[in-house]
């Protein structure tokens, strides 16, 4: 069931947006369904669980941290994570740069930008990011590239609202893609899950993180 559900996501996605299938709390025998079915990108909410799986499965797969991160945990991912789709401090930044600097390694990373009208939700503001953007520290690091802008739409049954959620995101995307920075390399723009990763598709996203319509319900 899992590798035909990942089949039919792909098919609506037809090549233009990459699928991250959200692996939070499944078992490691399900991600390695998924990942025989050709899914090779899991997101993970939580570092420890992320750095439990990832020596249980191949070593080409692709693992996003897209949870919140504090930087003390940044450490116990560094050797391995792919993309963190979460960054939303200056101080953030310069940690995973310091701990990919340690591995050798640049960490591609997303600002996640606060759209929802929820007071749960992490991110920056569009001003923040921007201010972000310009900050001469960004100038010393590295070894990290920031590739693009992550959203989480709010939790509502109206369509409408996520469509202008994400629209916003895009224009921000399309904005701050312009920059011109060697840290600065736009290119994805994550923002899409289960219920709404359609409408994400329709609005520009490059990336989408499905969980629950590949692996069922928590």
């Amino acid at each position: 069931m899992i590798a035909d559900t990942i089949r039919l996501i792909e098919n609506e996605l037809a090549g233009k947006a990459k699928l991250i299938a959200v692996t939070k709390t499944k078992p490691v025998p399900l991600l390695q369904e998924a990942y025989d079915a050709g899914c090779k990108r899991f997101g993970e909410n939580k570092v420890q669980e992320m750095v439990d799986k990832q020596p249980q499965l191949p070593a080409d797969v692709e693992w996003h941290l897209i949870g919140h991160l504090q930087t003390n945990k940044v450490k116990y991912i560094a050797p391995f994570v792919t993309l963190i789709h979460s960054v939303d401090s200056l101080k953030l930044v310069q940690e995973i740069n310091k701990q990919a600097a340690k591995q050798g390694r640049v960490i591609d990373c997303l600002l996640q930008i606060y759209i929802a009208n929820e007071e749960t939700k992490f991110g920056l503001s569009p001003d923040e990011a921007e201010t972000l953007l310009n900050a001469p520290e960004l100038n010393d690091l590295a070894n990290i590239r920031l590739i693009g802008l992550m959203g989480l739409a709010t939790n509502t049954d109206d369509e409408g609202q996520i469509r202008q959620e994400f629209r916003g995101l895009k224009q921000l995307f399309d904005k701050l893609a312009q920059f011109q920075h060697p840290r600065v390399q736009f290119s994805e723009l994550s923002m899409g899950m289960s219920g709404d990763y359609r409408i994400a598709l329709e609005e520009g996203s490059t990336m989408v993180r499905v969980g629950s319509a590949i692996f069922g319900s928590r």
